[in-house]
């Protein structure tokens, strides 16, 4: 079932860092730092698979405050979010601000000769790279002491409790068979953006290659 607990976490960037590779010199995990009254907030943010054969996806861009509805006036502090449109949670497959632009031309799936076309041609197509790649492409948005939102799913019900997020990636689209498949929703993704000193948000979207770029209303794939 989709998650119990989703929300949003936001507070000030104390800072960042890698884990520390394995045994195989590889590492899963971009970890924030996040101060807010309650504590010190732990954020796990995937820049990598423990299944060497799912690679990790990425975008970064930016959008004005106002694009992100409730989410960008929010105290600092975790907040709890309606897995819902009109409640500040995101949706990588349905957000107006958060899709590819060439999307919307299209009320359903394009052919695939023809979405490959569109990917070349959208403003925000999805990279693909090594975890040293991906980690490079979030570390350019983190300043330490600048205003951060987290979205996610929570360590524990508990605020007070161990603080921390995690499932900072893309929660749908997961292939029938795989331990992620019973997770599966909508308007329940994870994301790690960063306000600039405009007032806008740098966004940074990751997400497993193995996730579908289509869902239905109860966030496994079609097509």
């Amino acid at each position: 079932m989709p998650f119990a607990h989703y929300g949003v976490l936001a507070g000030t960037l104390h800072r960042h860092f890698r884990d520390q590779p394995d045994n195989q010199g590889r590492w899963f995990h971009i970890n924030l730092e996040v101060d807010a009254p309650y504590g010190r907030y732990h954020c796990a943010v995937d820049v990598d698979s423990h299944k060497s054969n799912v690679g990790v996806q990425w975008k970064s861009f930016t959008v004005d405050a106002a694009a992100l509805g409730p989410a960008a006036a929010l105290a600092p502090g975790y907040h709890e979010l309606a897995s819902a449109p009109d409640s500040g949670a995101l949706d990588y497959l349905r957000h107006p601000e958060l899709t590819d632009r060439t999307g919307v031309l299209f009320q359903r799936r394009p052919p695939t000769w023809l979405q490959e076309l569109l990917d070349l041609l959208g403003s925000r197509p999805w990279h693909a790279g090594s975890n040293i790649d991906a980690a490079a492409a979030l570390e350019a948005v983190l300043v330490p002491g600048q205003r951060v939102l987290v979205f996610g799913e929570p360590f524990t019900d508990d605020p007070e409790g161990d603080l921390g997020m995690h499932n900072i990636h893309q929660n749908q689209g997961d292939p029938a068979g795989s331990q992620w498949w019973p997770e599966n929703g909508i308007w329940q993704d994870g994301a790690t953006l960063a306000r600039r000193d405009d007032g806008k948000y740098d966004v940074f979207l990751n997400k497993f290659s193995s996730q579908a770029g289509h869902t239905d209303s109860g966030g496994h794939p079609v097509g």
